[in-house]
């Protein structure tokens, strides 16, 4: 009987080499691809392994592993899919998480088809996450599920795969821990055994993000503007009905220049996001300053001191309804239904108590306590429990 082939996106990294082993032992004709996305080094930081070193790495695993190695370049999909989106988001003031659209756009769809061409309906990485089938359906329904190791879970960065991904799609590090994936890596011999986890921008490494973004986007200086603690951007006074209670909740902060003080310049609004306290320069406070709003046509930023600064807070958020993606579509809300979920807002946060309302204008997803820089462009992401069901990006 002919054995089922299934490529394998080794990346050069340890999570894809022994996911490759763990299919191999499964019976599977095992075929090692390594992906070519980003050969660019613009503000890249030095020693981040450009694609040539991961590369060979990668055909040592296959060799060691004696399966089949090929090569795909992608590029051109990539820049055009998930880096042009990043400059476009940057230049509108959002802050856009372009791992996501990189396992939407590139390793589940481009690279599927890819596989395709070697003779393969499957293809597997080394994401720490897995994929069942709900019960009890006639017609199956794939479900997305977290990796068993909750400090390596990585169900987050794929939530807006689809069903159809979803079904081409295999996970064969999720139910082991990151301490057992290097074991086995180390018992085997494979050259990515002790090699660090990569960091950054999906494909493209760590980066000097300002410098990586002035390839499109012009730097220009800005007043930074410090807005006292006691000052309310607006009213949180609660409407009584629920609707216009979300709607207002879920509005960013909008600040003028006259609501605080210039406390330094900047070189470029769209820089800089919500939360981040990193970078600024600016001295002379006993907390850290944090960005607190950014105005992208004033080319303003504004600031707030410390952690616990009122403007740093939101209790909802809003999902345009053309950007709403349910995993499971089949949990769909129709207009004026809501349901209890535990939410995140970025990648490693704890899971939020919080209840989604699907209103005429957009999904709100009203958190039971003050979600802390809620960024427009991040995606905000609802579990059932370990099961990821829906996502969508944060509209402002």
């Amino acid at each position: 009987m002919k054995k089922e082939r299934i490529v394998v996106g080794l990346s050069g990294g340890v999570d894809s080499s022994v996911a490759a082993w763990v299919l191999k032992q499964q019976g599977y004709e095992v075929v090692g691809v390594y992906m070519i996305n980003w050969k660019d080094t613009v503000g890249t930081l030095s020693g981040e392994c450009p694609y040539e070193d991961d590369m060979l790495v990668a055909e040592l695993v296959a060799r060691k592993l004696d399966i089949e190695f090929h090569v795909v370049d992608l590029s051109d999909t990539y820049k055009d899919r998930v880096v042009e989106y990043l400059f476009s988001e940057y230049e509108k003031g959002r802050t856009p998480n372009p791992d996501v659209l990189c396992n939407r756009e590139i390793k589940f769809d481009a690279f599927i088809q890819a596989a395709a061409r070697l003779g393969a309906n499957t293809v597997a990485t080394g994401h720490y996450c897995r994929r069942a089938i709900a019960e009890g359906v006639t017609t199956p329904i794939y479900r997305l599920l977290a990796g068993l190791d909750p400090n390596k879970d990585q169900s987050y960065f794929l939530c807006q795969l689809s069903q159809q991904q979803l079904s081409a799609a295999l996970f064969p590090v999720g139910d082991l821990n990151k301490g057992e994936v290097r074991r086995i890596a180390t018992e085997l011999g494979l050259a990515t055994a002790q090699k660090k986890d990569s960091q950054g921008i999906c494909f493209v490494g760590k980066v000097d993000l300002p410098v990586f973004l002035q390839q499109k986007l012009d730097k220009k200086q800005g007043h930074v503007v410090e807005i006292p603690s006691d000052l309310k951007a607006y009213s949180r006074l609660i409407p009584e009905a629920l609707d216009e209670r979300l709607r207002k909740q879920a509005r960013p902060y909008y600040y003028r220049l006259k609501d605080g003080k210039i406390v330094g310049q900047h070189q470029g609004a769209h820089f800089y996001t919500i939360g981040q306290r990193k970078g600024l320069g600016i001295g002379g406070h006993e907390h850290p300053l944090f960005v607190l709003a950014t105005d992208i046509e004033a080319n303003l930023i504004f600031v707030g001191e410390g952690e616990q600064h009122p403007g740093l807070y939101r209790k909802s958020l809003k999902i345009n309804n053309k950007e709403v993606h349910w995993v499971r579509p089949d949990k769909t809300l129709s207009v004026g239904e809501s349901a209890s979920y535990q939410v995140r807002i970025r990648y490693r946060q704890p899971l939020q108590q919080a209840t989604l309302y699907q209103l005429e204008d957009g999904l709100y997803i009203d958190f039971d306590t003050p979600q802390q820089s809620v960024t427009a462009g991040q995606f905000a992401v609802w579990y059932d429990g370990d099961e990821l069901v829906g996502s969508g990006p944060i509209s402002e």
